[in-house]
């Protein structure tokens, strides 16, 4: 799904996209960009964006295939209705996000979280997270520096959700690299 939108809508979270009609009576197919789709087969409502405002709808029918979904959504009669929505992005209030356990977490989520490397000590908080392809790094504010740390299973060793803290091995060297 690309491009990602460039308004941040605060207390939603990005679920997918629609990429085109379905039929001709209002249906559409979505992508959605999570990692279990059918954990959303029971939406009653989501927020559409038009013209960077979320537009709430009512689902009155949704159907899964892998990613993507059949979207049937109550007052869209026609496929002209439809077609003015391609392209828009589909969000849900972060509230309905399943609850992650362990090590696994939403970058949202981490935002202002200390992280204490194993052998460095405490480095900074999360100020965001830099999503790259494939390479998504926390940006973490040490003094007047900025390091940058990938965020991956190997370096990430425990996330304390009570605390507010991760605890990271940085690779060695790396955050010198910033620091100097």
């Amino acid at each position: 799904m690309s491009p990602k939108p460039a308004k941040i809508h605060e207390g939603y979270f990005l679920l997918g996209k629609i990429i085109r009609t379905h039929g001709y009576k209002g249906g559409m197919k979505a992508i959605f960009d999570v990692d279990q789709p059918q954990e959303y087969r029971e939406l009653d409502m989501l927020f559409i964006e038009v013209r960077d405002q979320l537009i709430p709808w009512i689902v009155e029918n949704i159907h899964f295939e892998r990613n993507k979904a059949n979207l049937k959504l109550t007052d869209l009669k026609d496929m002209e209705g439809a077609e003015k929505l391609v392209g828009c992005f589909i969000y849900l209030p972060v509230e309905l996000l399943p609850k992650l356990r362990g090590n696994k977490f939403y970058y949202h989520e981490v935002t202002g979280f200390r992280v204490h490397d194993e052998i460095r000590g405490d480095i900074g908080n999360i100020d965001r997270v830099v999503e790259l392809p494939n390479n998504p790094l926390f940006a973490i504010t040490f003094g007047d520096k900025e390091i940058l740390l990938p965020i991956s299973d190997e370096i990430i060793l425990k996330v304390d959700r009570k605390k507010k803290m991760i605890e990271v091995r940085a690779p060695e060297g790396l955050i010198e690299i910033y620091l100097q």
